[in-house]
């Protein structure tokens, strides 16, 4: 099994931050201080840490062409199972969720194709969650 990351984020308050990470993307909490929270992030240690500065409006980050997307960037995510991807798509369209990228079939038909979703924390940290028919075969097929 690959070690898990750790990856922290800013975010401009830790009980949206909850609210979106644990319940509506069912991260367990794990350690948490008034400046920041731990989540299970799929096996991957993700940290919340408290930016007020941030504001309500989301940052605007730079956009780079894929596959005839402009996909943001920065970002971060998870490799799923397809099942796995399915669930979490009927779970965040089922809540309202605006995505950057509809969740679409990505490279289909050549190497590496793969299923692909883009959206935004309530703190504008963009986020891609995708998932592969093979991860082993096609996560890095050239």
């Amino acid at each position: 099994m690959p070690t898990p990351f750790h990856l922290a984020v800013p975010v401009r308050d830790l009980e949206e931050a909850r609210h979106f990470y644990g319940g509506l993307l069912d991260c367990p909490e794990g350690r948490s201080s008034d400046s920041w929270i731990d989540f299970d992030l799929y096996g991957h240690q993700f940290v919340c840490h408290l930016d007020p500065t941030l504001g309500e409006t989301p940052r605007d980050d730079c956009r780079n062409p894929v596959d005839g997307q402009g996909v943001p960037v920065p970002h971060f995510g998870v490799v799923l199972e397809m099942a796995d991807w399915d669930a979490l798509v009927d779970r965040l369209t089922a809540a309202g969720i605006r995505f950057e990228i509809e969740p679409h079939l990505r490279f289909a038909g050549q190497p590496g194709e793969q299923a692909t979703m883009f959206f935004r924390d309530p703190s504008g940290n963009a986020i891609e969650f995708k998932a592969f028919r093979d991860i082993d075969g096609q996560l890095f097929a050239r």
